[in-house]
Formats: C-alpha cells, sequence, structure tokens
C-alpha cells in the first residue's frame, strides 16, 4: 500500500528591519536562537501538534524580514514575539513549507544582510553558545535561521535538569563568528553540530553552526 506522502514543514521566522533603525547583526541572531526555544516550549497548546511533527522531521526554519505596512500585517498573525537588544522578531507555528499565511507569503527571503556597528562583548563564563562557521559564507539571515538550528539541538542534547534550569532563565544565550580555532576545537568536542539541506547559500552537508553548554 503506497503510504500518503508527509507535509514538509517550516518554521516561519519575520524580523523587523527598518530603514532608519535595523538592529544589529549579533542581536538578531540570538533573538532568532531565542525564538525557536521559546517556541518549542510554548505553552499554547494549540500549536504542540504541529511542532511535534515538524520537531520530528528535518527542521527547516525560514527568516523574512518585513518594514512598515509589511511589518504590521506580519503582526496579525498569531505568534510569538521576541525581543532581544536592538532586534524584533515574530516567530510562528510550522506551516507547510509551500503554504504560508498570505500575510508572511509575499515577504523577502534572500539577501537579509545586517552589521554590528561595535564587535559584540565577550560572552560571560557559563552561557550558553553558538558558534557560527568560520568557512561558510552566509547572509544574515541564513545564519539566523543556522543561528536557531543550532540552539534547538543544544536544547534536544541537554539532560532534563539543566534543559529546565536554562528554560526558568529565560534562554540566555550567545551567537558568535567562530575563529578557525575556536571551530576546530568546538568539532573536536563532540559538540552538536548543524549540517545544512542545502536549500539556499551553502552545499548540502555543510557545517554551518554548533551549540556549546
Amino acid at each position: 500500500m503506497t503510504q500518503p506522502a508527509v507535509t514538509e514543514l517550516a518554521l516561519p521566522f519575520v524580523v523587523r528591519i527598518e530603514r532608519d533603525t535595523p538592529p544589529t547583526r549579533t542581536d538578531a541572531l540570538e533573538a532568532a536562537a531565542r525564538a525557536v526555544l521559546l517556541m518549542l516550549t510554548t505553552d499554547r497548546v494549540e500549536w504542540h501538534g504541529a511542532l511535534a511533527a515538524w520537531d520530528g522531521q528535518r527542521i527547516r526554519k525560514v527568516v523574512r524580514r518585513a518594514r512598515g505596512a509589511e511589518w504590521r500585517r506580519a503582526l496579525t498573525v498569531d505568534g510569538l514575539d521576541v525581543m532581544h537588544g536592538s532586534a524584533e522578531l515574530r516567530v510562528y507555528p510550522p506551516v507547510p513549507v509551500d503554504d504560508w499565511p498570505a500575510e508572511l507569503a509575499r515577504l523577502q527571503v534572500g539577501g537579509t544582510n545586517l552589521e554590528d556597528p561595535v564587535p559584540p562583548p565577550d560572552v560571560a563564563a557559563g552561557t550558553s553558545l553558538v558558534l557560527l562557521s568560520p568557512l561558510a559564507e552566509m547572509t544574515a539571515g541564513k545564519a539566523m535561521a543556522q543561528a536557531a538550528h543550532a540552539a534547538q539541538l543544544g536544547f534536544r542534547s541537554l539532560r532534563r535538569r539543566p534543559r529546565r534550569k536554562w528554560q526558568e532563565a529565560g534562554f540566555p544565550l550567545a551567537v558568535r563568528d567562530a575563529s578557525e580555532r575556536q571551530w576546530q576545537a568546538a568539532l573536536r568536542s563532540g559538540a552538536p553540530i548543524v549540517h545544512d539541506g542545502g536549500f539556499t547559500e551553502v552545499e548540502p552537508g555543510t557545517a554551518t553552526a554548533v551549540f556549546v553548554a
């Protein structure tokens, strides 16, 4: 008997990028990483079925950008808001990859680039850390998705008690670009590694990010 096709799902993000007041790159990366953790632990029970189905597949995420009226329309779709420093985004429950809500479907995906006017601060000891590969060139939008992937894999990798403590603290974390030395050390450590599906920007299987507890 032929098995019914499984609907492939994606987790949608929309980041607010106003022309004159864009967020910094690091704030946007960290907001995306926290957003997926907040969605995975949400008490919105009506989303739990879709989240479980999505989390059981390859974990696809798509980051779109909006400003002005586009952003106001994006806010009419039910989701979770994340504010982090200069960054503001909304994450939505999973949707079929080819069937986004109309208010989000026309928003731009590719070419989302952001800058850090000054280098991000040193990471405090004991802070969960996502490192982005120095070997993979990615736009800020792509890097946001990869940081969120790494945070999700890190969350999965933790035992119940440290996972609960992290959640109770509000999921503090940092996202940084790794030096080649940091990157190789993280790979050798056995840290959870994101291998990208290759749908955009990088080749399939490219190691893009790691989670360091």
